[in-house]
């Protein structure tokens, strides 16, 4: 199995390092989405950023643009998915309180919002659901070389800024309250976070699909916060985790010639609800 695995990495070496290195970027900010127990955020996300390619297809396909080539170019959709799962996850930083709906109900729109209208805008155009499916079962075999190097640009840049202000975050991500009244601008971290769950999840999406993006974003998250009894340890559990499984599931994968990135996700639901079960059993034991 493992000698098979190594003789495709000649052709998939690329999607093989951008897909890991994925899983480790989302898995990081997953522990703060489950340690505030915010999981239905990622779909929410995820589903802006197909929203926002859906919306730049569609626009491409307008009478007067359907000449312009640069309406359809991966990088026009890439931005487009980013720019909106940004202002998604935006939307949801806080701004229910003020306009007197709750954290979830925002959440909640934004799902419902982009899930419709990514199908509305598209409905003409056969082209257009074709990349919507693609990107909603996409395998990661079309991984790039430049996107290893910019997820891997990514995994530093958020390790860097994890390990600077670990305090403070996790603080923001286990007491907002506490943060506020010890002086910790509270709305603006908010902001910065959000503005980097968004441009992370529709960066990935656009490479490795819905399934897997919001797979890595909460799996490893709720197998670490299973296991660990502070959100501490989360932060290093959870991307070890999404290496582990990501690793087994694309090696898995190329064994039995199944897709990386569904496989990867449901070896990952696989070892949650196994750690649920323990995690049962245990309090069980205690009880």
């Amino acid at each position: 199995m493992i000698a098979e695995f190594a003789a495709s990495w000649a052709l998939f070496g690329h999607a093989y390092v951008a897909g890991w290195l994925i899983a480790v970027l989302l898995s990081l900010l997953g522990v703060v989405v489950v340690a505030r127990d915010q999981i239905f955020l990622g779909a929410a996300v995820s589903q802006a950023a197909v929203l926002g390619m859906a919306l730049a297809l569609a626009l491409g396909s307008a009478p007067g643009l359907h000449e312009q080539d640069w309406m359809h170019a991966d990088w026009t959709l890439l931005l487009a998915g980013a720019a909106c799962a940004v202002l998604g996850a935006l939307a949801t930083a806080g701004g229910g309180r003020r306009a007197g709906e709750s954290h979830e109900a925002i959440t909640g729109w934004v799902f419902l919002f982009a899930s419709c209208f990514s199908v509305l805008l598209l409905a003409h155009s056969p082209h257009g659901m074709d990349e919507i499916n693609r990107l909603l079962a996409s395998t990661l075999i079309g991984a790039t070389g430049s996107d290893a190097y910019v997820f891997g640009g990514l995994v530093a840049a958020v390790v860097a800024v994890a390990v600077a202000a670990r305090d403070r975050l996790l603080l923001l991500a286990t007491d907002p309250e506490m943060a506020g009244a010890v002086g910790l601008r509270v709305r603006a971290w908010n902001r910065g976070v959000s503005v980097a769950l968004g441009l992370a999840v529709g960066l990935s999406i656009h490479v490795a699909g819905v399934v897997y993006a919001f797979g890595c974003l909460v799996l490893p998250a709720l197998v670490a916060k299973s296991v660990c009894r502070e959100v501490r340890a989360m932060c290093w559990v959870a991307p070890a985790i999404a290496l582990a499984g990501a690793v087994a599931g694309f090696v898995l994968a190329n064994h039995h010639d199944l897709p990386p990135a569904q496989a990867t996700v449901g070896l990952l639901a696989t070892v949650l609800a196994v750690a649920w079960v323990i995690a049962r059993l245990r309090s069980a034991r205690a009880a």
